[in-house]
């Protein structure tokens, strides 16, 4: 069975309701969303909520395997008495195709032939009476990949009799902290703490106000991090909070070179690129303009002495963090 599925939020509960439905047909889902959003778990409940649950399941992750590796592990190896192929193994049951943009060109052409081949019964086996589900998953644009003649618009088709788009945790409001708690309690049970006494409300703010690129699975690791350190600290899980999010693990005294600007761009900070640069502003520049220079420098300023944790620099401005917020959009300055 999947793992339990945690959130409250409306756009997540439309989700969940979506996925009962589609759970019902016996027909190729697409799923979409961004990494980390939970595409596998949600394939999963596609096949344990339908009345193919017990029958087999498998994920296969197409990165992992070259072009010659998938075919053998689809469509078995070809020889005499040949070893059958996921297609056939998984009679009754479902196959889901993670990362199914990564295909190459020959393997989507079978694939394709195949499933065109078979009118749906999608095995190459003449005898066998093989019935697979299949279900697939990408991050990209599949639409733009047709455009550029790296993907082919009849497969796409054929995946995609129903599309699911998951999604992105920024999306989910209120889930944030519902999930932080779950990974929290986790991480403290495997550190040896029978409770988790939570976050304290500024770690809260700090969690609830980042972007999430990595959305569930960027948390994850954030909040197992945050716990393990405050662990490392010799704090008292069950009785006291965590009070620091560990959002970047690159964090040093000593960057290196060429790593401050894509973290401060990965993490939430501001770009420094987007920073003018520091020059010596001559006699004769007006008001305004002087002003800005003093803000710029004044944000500049605070995001260093926070490393690019925009909450620790809106406080060191002595600024709530939507007014930092409102003057970092005054500036023009990316997130």
């Amino acid at each position: 069975m999947p793992q339990q599925v945690l959130g409250q939020s409306p756009a997540w509960l439309a989700t969940l309701d979506r996925i009962s439905g589609l759970a019902a047909l016996n027909r190729p889902v697409l799923l979409l969303g961004e990494r980390g959003t939970g595409k596998a778990l949600a394939a999963a409940r596609l096949h344990f909520l339908s009345e193919r649950w017990e029958g087999p399941y498998q994920r296969l992750n197409v990165c992992e395997y070259d072009s010659d590796e998938i075919l053998e592990t689809l469509f078995g190896d070809g020889g005499f008495g040949r070893e059958a192929g996921l297609m056939d193994a998984l009679s009754g049951g479902t196959l889901f195709l993670d990362s199914i943009d990564q295909l190459s060109a020959r393997v989507q052409a079978r694939l394709m032939s195949v499933l065109e081949a078979t009118g749906g019964k999608q095995s190459e086996s003449e005898d066998a009476e093989a019935d697979v589900r299949l279900l697939a998953a990408t991050d990209q644009d599949l639409n733009a990949l047709v455009s550029q003649g790296r993907f082919l618009a009849n497969l796409r088709d054929m995946l995609a009799f129903e599309v699911l788009s998951l999604p992105p945790l920024r999306a989910r409001k209120g889930d944030v902290a519902l999930l932080a708690r779950h990974f929290g309690l986790k991480m403290a049970r495997e550190l040896g703490f029978e409770g988790f006494a939570g976050f304290s409300p500024e770690a809260l703010r700090a969690l609830d106000h980042y972007d999430w690129p990595g959305n569930i699975r960027e948390l994850k690791i954030v909040v197992e991090r945050s716990v393990a350190r405050a662990w490392n600290d010799e704090i008292d899980l069950t009785r006291l909070p965590v009070t620091e999010i560990a959002f970047d693990v690159f964090d040093s005294p000593w960057p290196l070179a060429g790593l401050t600007q894509t973290l401060a761009t990965t993490t939430g900070g501001v770009q420094k690129a987007a920073l003018p640069p520091q020059t010596d502003t001559p006699k004769q520049t007006g008001f305004s303009e002087r002003i800005r220079a003093f803000e710029l420098g004044l944000i500049e300023e605070a995001m260093k002495a926070s490393k690019n944790h925009q909450g620790k620099a809106a406080k060191y401005l002595g600024l709530s963090y939507h007014q930092f917020r409102g003057l970092l959009r005054k500036h023009g300055l990316k997130r």
